[in-house]
């Protein structure tokens, strides 16, 4: 498939336009153990909390889930002003014998709660990996018998960086009108994959290719988005190369084989994880983060394309200044309010250290024109110090919007030897 350059340049954003977030005392949603031994596949003795994601429900009750290391299996439990609303963590998973890893989570207008998340099945290949889905029409109360939408031995949900190193929770989900569930992943051997479901996820067609694969660089960390009259837009990295651009392809569902994708702000730098979302007039807003070198200093960008327009702006950096003496932003989470206007949150990184320890968030107020610096957001356990979770990898999605102006953030905490946490920030956005 052919690339077609896009027309983006680096520049810093416009002036101020961030606003404050009024902030609830943080909920404590689940605990565990704080210790990880060494990896022996689905044996491995890990005992943690990890791996949270969060919505909102129509009503303005919180979705969270979570994955219980211990136990190898994927939890929900539904939050109303803080307080839990069943008496115990609904199983979602089900499978104790294989590992649930970084799940990713969408609530429907009609209060459907759709899970999707990575297990480690092996299934033949070198690395272990395949995509369930499952989901609850009942608000969250029980769900679903889980689906294997994947069945490969290729790896699937590991983000290829290297031929040895990956990030896990290379996978994305998305709803649309009409009973659309669309479901895209990547395969440690290359492949970027999608499927959709036209009953709301009872069922899904058969995975198409969409990029990767053979001989060409392998695909990472996919986000997926539905825009206006069902449009389909994807966005994702690539591994082994140190110059690496995100690519971007918006199609019509059905047209996934014959995308052509475009390099996002090509150049020297090494740009990766992205986050894509689509307002309803059109315009898409996609942010990533970029080095000079791959796992070196990174920044967080941000770039939007108008409706009808081929070309993204020029990407902008946003994470400067970086508060109280962190050193990198990593790893954005992006979601649009109900003005359409970007709010991002991502990684805080100290110098030397391989783990985040905070999280930072930014605000426009214009559709994304201008920024205000970043601010330090709650992050749960600050007290109980440890590092942010998230041990198998941070792709994932910690951010949520709801209409009425309110805001939602998970995270997960470790402390190694002690303890480990999952915790929910709620908010009223000024």
């Amino acid at each position: 498939m052919a690339l077609m350059p896009a027309a983006c340049s680096e520049q810093q954003p416009d002036g101020p336009s961030s606003a404050g977030v009024d902030w609830s005392d943080p909920v404590h949603v689940a605990s565990g153990a704080g210790y990880k031994g060494p990896w022996r596949m689905n044996a491995s003795d890990f005992r943690y909390v990890d791996d949270p994601t969060v919505a909102f429900f129509p009503d303005g009750d919180i979705g969270v889930a979570w994955t219980d290391q211990a136990d190898q299996n994927l939890y929900f439990q539904r939050f109303r002003d803080g307080r839990p609303q069943f008496e115990r963590p609904v199983n979602v998973s089900r499978s104790p014998g294989n590992f649930s890893w970084l799940p990713r989570m969408r609530i429907t207008e009609d209060n459907h709660v759709l899970m999707l998340w990575q297990e480690i099945v092996f299934s033949g290949g070198s690395h272990g990996g395949e995509a369930f889905f499952a989901r609850s029409v009942d608000g969250g109360q029980s769900f679903e018998v889980p689906q294997n939408l994947s069945r490969t031995s290729h790896g699937v949900g590991k983000g290829r960086l290297t031929r040895r190193l990956w990030h896990n929770g290379s996978l994305a989900l998305a709803v649309a009108p009409a009973d659309r569930v669309y479901v895209a992943w990547t395969e440690y051997e290359g492949a970027l994959r999608l499927t959709r479901s036209s009953n709301g996820g009872r069922d899904f067609g058969a995975p198409q290719r969409i990029a990767g694969g053979g001989n060409t660089l392998p695909t990472r960390a996919p986000a997926l988005a539905v825009g206006p009259r069902g449009r389909l837009h994807l966005a994702w990295a690539v591994g082994e190369d140190p110059e690496a651009d995100i690519r971007y392809a918006a199609f019509q569902p059905g047209e996934g084989a014959n995308v052509e994708p475009r390099r996002i702000a090509p150049g020297p730098d090494h740009a990766d994880a992205p986050k894509l979302a689509v307002a309803a007039d059109g315009t898409v807003h996609l942010s990533w983060m970029a080095s000079h070198a791959p796992l070196a200093n990174y920044a967080i960008r941000y770039s939007r394309k108008a409706a009808g327009v081929d070309n993204f702006a020029a990407a902008a950096t946003l994470s400067r200044p970086l508060p109280d003496g962190f050193s990198q932003a990593r790893f954005p989470y992006l979601e649009l309010d109900q003005h359409g206007d970007p709010h991002l949150l991502f990684e805080l990184f100290r110098k030397g250290r391989h783990s985040s320890e905070g999280l930072a968030r930014l605000r426009s107020t214009d559709g994304g024109s201008s920024f205000g610096p970043p601010s330090r957001t709650p992050r749960g356990g600050d007290a109980a110090g440890g590092i942010n979770g998230s041990l198998q990898g941070l792709l994932m999605d910690k951010l949520a919007l709801s209409g009425e102006g309110r805001i939602a953030v998970v995270n997960s905490t470790f402390v190694r030897g002690e303890r480990s946490d999952v915790w929910l920030m709620r908010g009223r956005i000024r």
